[in-house]
């Protein structure tokens, strides 16, 4: 095991890790259900879904299948002049769950390109019709990916900072929390009156990265239809939303008034195999229906519609769309309201949330909360220690499992962050001397 650490660490450059001063990985060898099992057999509970994109568990049996039926048969064609039976299964049956608004399916790769086509959509949308319309407005703190595109709708922040002199201009609204819902919703209504904005891009109701911060469901809908009103589309990013995360299948499933556009990546495989989707309404297409070839959405990737991802899309939403997968996201979600209780009068917590099958709380400390808040440094290798992947955000610990949990598990996971918090002072002091 240790060569293998040794050759990882002199080829392999990990995302979001320094080139220098952390530990090394952990070597995991297999995993099944919500666990993981490292080369040296201990046993990890994955309580984020591997970066919020499992939610049936691991190597489930009916995905794995799925993708090696279809490897014997067809693993892959370009997907420009052709097509094939799993694509066209797996587009029907996203436009059938999705709000009845949208209307047309474009395949990518992952999350940040979904992303980047939902942008590019919308400003050739209007391009394509001899409209200028050049301003895109976001929420500060979200995060849409790490391709340009994507990066310039998010926050801009240390992250960002190589790269902000490269980023198109956004105009970005504060957060809106609480206290300033109307001034943000003044803030939005004086963008949006220029007309001048081509696209208003959000995570609905939940900003994950930030904190899984939430905002009110009402003052979404406000804006969504303020943006419509005037010609504006409405770009849902639901990569982490989607799929049933926040109970619903999907966030706008709780929204009246629903977005132009939406993306889509993270469970869509079952967080097997990459894969993007962005859908749009007819509204949207209208304005690519030409014989000016110069109206054609240039865009594509090489693994785009890919039969073997589309196979195990298909397989993921057999598995979601049961009576059962409903149940599981229900039981999570009483268990979260049930936990949240307990925890939120202790005073190491602080605002702690439910949404759906997500359970979030701040560590209370000196500083505000933030990626780089160092809390972090006592989380994550307590829980890893105790056999329970928790990749806090900040001081921001959050839950987001797999739908196949078990009760047993569940209670374990609780307990553990409950005796975490008793003995959190400690671990602090001892840390600071």
């Amino acid at each position: 095991m240790r060569e293998w650490i040794e050759r990882d660490k002199s080829a392999i450059w990990h995302p979001f890790t320094p080139l220098m001063g952390m530990v090394d990985p952990l070597m995991i060898e297999r995993a099944e259900g919500v666990n993981l099992y490292t080369a040296d057999g201990k046993k990890i509970i994955d309580a984020i879904s591997s970066w919020w994109v499992n939610i049936h568990g691991h190597s489930h049996p009916k995905i794995a299948n799925a993708i090696a039926e279809q490897a014997h048969q067809l693993e892959h064609v370009i997907f420009a002049g052709f097509t094939h039976q799993p694509a066209v299964e797996l587009a029907e049956r996203l436009l059938s769950i999705l709000p009845d608004n949208q209307s047309k399916i474009f395949y990518s790769d992952n999350g940040s390109t979904a992303v980047e086509v939902g942008i590019k959509m919308a400003f050739q949308y209007f391009y394509n019709q001899g409209i200028k319309k050049k301003k895109i407005i976001a929420i500060d703190g979200a995060y849409h990916g790490d391709t340009f595109g994507a990066m310039s709708v998010g926050e801009r922040g240390p992250f960002t900072e190589p790269f902000d002199p490269y980023l198109f201009d956004v105009a970005f609204v504060d957060f809106p929390s609480k206290e300033k819902e109307e001034a943000v919703w003044n803030q939005f209504e004086a963008l949006v009156s220029a007309g001048d904005v081509a696209a208003f891009v959000f995570e609905p109701i939940v900003q994950g990265a930030s904190g899984m911060r939430v905002y009110s469901k009402a003052l979404l809908n406000r804006m969504i239809a303020l943006a419509q009103a005037n010609d504006v589309i409405c770009i849902a990013d639901e990569v982490m939303t989607g799929f049933g995360r926040l109970g619903t299948l999907f966030a706008a499933d709780q929204l009246q008034n629903k977005p132009d556009i939406f993306c889509l990546s993270k469970g869509l495989t079952g967080g097997v195999l990459p894969m993007g989707v962005t859908s749009c309404t007819d509204k949207i297409q209208a304005a690519y229906r030409s014989n000016d070839l110069m109206k054609t959405f240039f865009h594509g990737h090489s693994f785009t519609g890919n039969p073997m991802i589309c196979a195990a899309a298909n397989a993921s939403l057999d598995i979601l769309l049961t009576e059962e997968c409903e149940e599981n996201r229900k039981r999570i979600n009483r268990r979260h309201l049930a936990f949240g209780e307990q925890i939120e009068k202790h005073h190491l917590v602080r605002n702690s949330r439910v949404m759906g099958t997500i359970i979030a709380f701040e560590i209370n400390t000196d500083k505000d909360t933030s990626y780089f808040n160092e809390a972090r440094h006592h989380l994550y290798p307590y829980f890893i220690e105790k056999g329970l992947l928790i990749r806090p955000l900040g001081n921001v610990i959050y839950l987001i499992p797999p739908y196949i949990i078990s009760d047993e598990d569940l209670d374990y996971i609780y307990q553990t962050i409950l005796s975490f918090l008793d003995e959190y002072d400690s671990l602090a002091a001892v840390s600071a001397d």
